[in-house]
C-alpha cells in the first residue's frame, strides 16, 4: 500500500508529511518530523504521556492516526515557550520541582495548558479533573498541581 501525503499544521507552522495508514500521531510527531516531546509510555492512551492538542481539543496522540491530521491545528509540547522565553507553566513546573524523571512533564504541560486556555482560574478539583487522564510515577501529583494553580495565577495576573 502507498504512503499517505498529510498537510496539517503543527506549532503553527505548515508541515507535510508521508506516512503509513497505520501510522499513528505520535508515530508521525516523533519519527517523521522530529518532535520528540510526546513520550509513548502505554500506547493506549492510559497514560496522558504523549498528549497534544488538535483544534484545541486535548488528544491522546498514540491512539490517533497520523492521516487524520490532515488539515488539522497540532499543538505540542515542542510550541509551547516563546522561543527562548518559558511558557508560565514550564516556569512553575520548574521552580515547583514538579518533575522527575521527565516522561510524564510534557503531557502534564500540554494538558495543563489545555485546561488554562479554556478555563484562566480552574479550583483544585478541576485541576484534578483535568489531569487525571495523565500519570505520573516521580512526583506524586501535588507539586503538579501546585504549579498548574501559581502558573494561573500569573497568567491572570493575580
Amino acid at each position: 500500500m502507498s504512503k499517505l501525503h498529510v498537510t496539517t499544521t503543527i506549532n503553527g507552522d505548515s508541515r507535510e508529511f508521508l506516512c503509513e495508514p497505520e501510522d499513528t500521531l505520535l508515530d508521525a510527531l516523533r519519527n517523521t518530523l522530529g518532535l520528540t516531546g510526546a513520550k509513548e509510555g502505554c500506547a493506549t492512551g492510559d497514560c496522558g504521556a504523549c498528549s497534544v492538542t488538535v483544534n484545541g481539543r486535548l488528544v491522546c496522540s498514540c491512539l490517533m492516526l497520523a492521516a487524520e491530521a490532515e488539515g488539522q491545528e497540532i499543538d505540542t509540547i515542542e510550541g509551547m515557550a516563546d522561543h527562548d522565553k518559558l511558557h508560565p507553566l514550564q516556569k512553575h513546573f520548574l521552580e515547583g520541582a514538579a518533575l522527575q524523571c521527565g516522561i510524564c512533564t510534557p503531557g502534564f504541560l500540554v494538558a495543563a495548558k489545555a485546561l488554562l486556555d479554556k478555563n484562566p482560574d480552574p479550583t483544585e478539583t478541576e485541576i484534578r479533573y483535568h489531569l487525571a487522564g495523565n500519570l505520573c510515577r516521580c512526583t506524586g501529583y501535588d507539586k503538579i498541581i501546585r504549579a498548574v494553580q501559581n502558573a494561573a495565577a500569573e497568567m491572570r495576573g493575580a
